[in-house]
């Protein structure tokens, strides 16, 4: 591959010092890329589906089976589902465990993330960087040939202000593009786990309330028969 009539060797060769953190950064910022997207492919959740689904295996009242459906999921969602039916018939146990779990569930899903803001802001400091000291080589050589000079005595410092800039740029969007794609998933998981607390708790709650009614009837008629 080249550019501007140069192989890439040859540009980070032409750059200063600063190519060589801006490599490190690049290989930092495609791990790290790599490795979020295979973890967020590998917890992708049809939330929609999930949802249907749970209604339907609470509706049949039977909760083993809803908690078996929720352990085969790698998503936090229905594990947070699962340590809820756990828990169910405790309330203050239950919401300290769910806050609890739904923490550490965002702490995962947040991992790393916090590198590709940092890459995003380092890299083009570090692109201006080299631009800095390539334009300081490029007035030191005016100052040394006495303003006497051709455009090729400059072309060396040239060619390293622009290059450490354009490398610079070049890692530091696809981390500012990935970041912000991870940071509305974990966003959006994040909501998706209070959603479904709200709704359990609703269901819960409608259930035990026709329980009673059907409770309070049944007594009734009982009294009106004796």
């Amino acid at each position: 591959m080249t550019l501007w009539d140069q192989t890439l060797l040859g540009l980070f060769q032409k750059g200063s010092f600063v190519m060589w953190p801006l490599l490190l950064c690049s290989i930092i910022g495609t791990a790290v890329i790599f490795e979020r997207g295979i973890y967020y492919a590998r917890i992708h959740l049809n939330y929609e589906k999930f949802r249907s689904d749970l209604k339907s295996l609470l509706q049949k009242g039977d909760l083993p089976e809803v908690q078996k459906f929720c352990r085969k999921k790698a998503n936090p969602i229905p594990r947070l589902t699962d340590c809820y039916l756990k828990h169910l018939h405790d309330d203050a146990l239950r919401n300290d465990i769910l806050k609890r779990e739904g923490s550490f569930a965002l702490e995962k899903i947040e991992t790393r993330l916090r590198v590709l803001a940092a890459l995003t802001h380092i890299t083009p400091i570090l692109g201006l960087l080299g631009t800095v000291t390539g334009l300081v080589g490029a007035f030191h050589q005016i100052e040394l040939l006495g303003g006497q000079v051709q455009p090729a005595d400059l072309a060396g410092g040239i060619w390293e202000a622009l290059i450490t800039t354009v490398f610079g740029l070049i890692i530091a969007i696809p981390c500012m593009a990935a970041y912000h794609g991870f940071e509305s998933i974990a966003d959006r998981v994040s909501r998706r786990m209070q959603f479904v607390v709200s709704e359990l708790d609703e269901f819960f709650s409608k259930h035990s309330v026709t329980e009673k009614l059907k409770a309070d009837s049944s007594a009734q008629a009982m009294n009106m028969v004796q």
